[in-house]
């Protein structure tokens, strides 16, 4: 049957579309046969992690962190052969059939550009755990950064980061590790060093040599073994220094008989000579809210006071900076709304006010507009935005305490735990009000983000921050090859005029 002059030219439209969409440089590297190889870019030229091609015969093809996928089909060589392209927050105009993607020629050695728009405000820059990091430039036979390793210590997939500067380097640690001889890995905390940061250098922006802390057979270590079953995970991490110059390093733990149920919760302090943390004190289950938790941070009160905040998920705990008051569940304080005062004060004895007990109070009327500490709305639709979890920083640049948050489930949400924002406040408690999305992760997660001020660049002007992307609790039934269960890291730009409507 004829094709009508309308059809034919949204057809027209649509070649037209395929043919723009992607370039080949003067200058393409060679790589090895009998691969072809397709590198993705965003507008700043940098390769994008964590980008699918996908031909019409539904053969799945995921870029690398260097923005590379290498392809060796038999029967694509030498044919031209269309790609779906998505990534998430990245996203081409549709063509007039609504495909987003392009169209090439497939052959052994040779090499395309694809230059692909980013939605995002912040840009992915590099998957940092897990197996294959930059598995395709390897295969193309393309130099790796120098350090990196498609395979570290036979870890293949970690959860939940936490790190902070101690003894002269960065000290980072995971929750549940998967490994690759095994499906069981190590549930009982994996940890690593990394070098510490002098001007901006070493850059995390092609990766991370970290040197996993292991036991004698090679694996990683059981960074916090106790008696009894369940999975320990640490949260709350922060190091102290004593006036005699002593750093000491301390955690939140909790065990865990299931995901929701915990067993038995306290604060361990890492031991050097051991090389493993150890239990400490012992908090009681009925005051979970007494301790460390989520990401902490240590500040310099205007009382004179050193004290530790915890982003749990906004900075509603804190406790002075001294071991005896990091292992008094009683020295723990709440920023609790005070309906007699009628505004927030810190107290020892109630768990603290949160954004939804603040939001039922506004409905109820119980508490002033003006006195909220936590109404964080959306700059672009003047809807609410609850956190689920979150990181807070001192900016230097923007001389404002900045928040990177993973927005709590919401129905309207492309995803349940995948939706980061950044918003800006005078103090780390608040008040915090406009927000602005600058990542998204449609139907997967990236919870538990982490900011790392000590990898910012021009006086705070760049800044990074990392979140574990996994299909968990998401929509996703077939998770992302590779990056599923591992750290994704970001940067964001905060001269970044998109970012100015949450800038006070």
């Amino acid at each position: 049957m004829p094709c009508s002059r309308r059809f034919a030219a949204v057809l027209m439209l649509a070649f037209s579309l395929l043919s723009s969409t992607h370039t080949f440089g003067d200058e393409q590297p060679k790589v090895r046969e009998p691969f072809f190889g397709v590198r993705v870019v965003d507008q700043t030229g940098r390769g994008v992690p964590l980008v699918e091609l996908k031909t019409t015969n539904e053969a799945s093809y995921w870029t690398d962190s260097d923005g590379w996928a290498a392809i060796a089909e038999p029967g694509l060589m030498g044919q031209e052969a269309y790609f779906h392209v998505a990534s998430p927050g990245y996203e081409f105009n549709a063509d007039g059939f609504g495909f987003r993607g392009v169209r090439l020629r497939v052959e052994p050695g040779a090499t395309a550009t694809i230059k692909l728009p980013r939605q995002n405000i912040a840009e992915r820059v590099v998957r940092l755990t897990g197996e294959g990091i930059f598995r395709d430039s390897q295969l193309l036979g393309l130099p790796l950064p120098e350090g990196m390793k498609n395979l570290n210590s036979g870890v293949t997939g970690q959860d939940s980061v936490q790190v902070v500067p101690y003894q002269g380097k960065l000290f980072w640690l995971w929750g549940d590790t998967n490994i690759a001889s095994y499906p069981l890995g190590n549930f009982q905390t994996t940890c690593a060093t990394s070098p510490l940061p002098v001007d901006g250098k070493p850059s995390p922006d092609h990766g991370i040599q970290f040197e996993y802390l292991k036991q004698e057979n090679g694996q990683v270590r059981h960074m916090a073994p106790l008696d009894g079953p369940g999975p320990v995970w640490l949260f709350g991490l922060f190091a102290i220094t004593d006036a005699d110059g002593t750093e000491s390093l301390y955690s939140h733990f909790t065990r865990h008989k299931s995901l929701s149920e915990v067993v038995e919760h306290g604060v361990m302090k890492f031991d050097d000579e051991a090389g493993i943390f150890k239990k400490v004190a012992n908090f009681d289950l009925q005051e979970q809210w007494r301790g460390p938790q989520g990401n902490a941070f240590v500040v310099d009160d205007a009382d004179g006071v050193k004290r530790v905040y915890f982003a749990h998920p906004l900075a509603h705990t804190r406790v002075a900076a001294d071991e005896q008051s990091i292992l008094d569940p009683h020295a723990y304080e709440s920023l609790v709304f005070d309906s007699g005062e009628k505004n927030y004060v810190w107290k020892r004895d109630v768990p603290p006010t949160k954004q939804r007990d603040e939001q039922k109070l506004l409905r109820s009327g119980a508490i002033p507009s003006d006195v909220a500490r936590y109404q964080l709305i959306d700059v672009a639709s003047d809807k609410p935005v609850v956190m689920h979890g979150s990181s807070i920083a001192w900016n230097e640049y923007r001389q404002k305490w900045t928040m990177i948050g993973v927005q709590a489930g919401d129905q309207d949400a492309p995803s349940f735990l995948g939706e980061v924002w950044y918003a800006e406040a005078e103090s780390p408690t608040g008040p915090w009000n406009r927000a602005i999305k600058i990542a998204t992760h449609p139907k997967y997660t990236y919870y538990n983000p982490r900011q790392h001020p000590f990898f910012a660049t021009d006086n705070g002007r760049v800044i990074y921050f990392e979140g574990t992307y996994t299909h968990t609790f998401s929509a996703t039934k077939t998770p992302t090859p590779r990056y599923d269960y591992n750290q994704l890291l970001y940067r964001l730009d905060l001269s970044e005029a998109k970012l100015k409507p949450a800038q006070k």
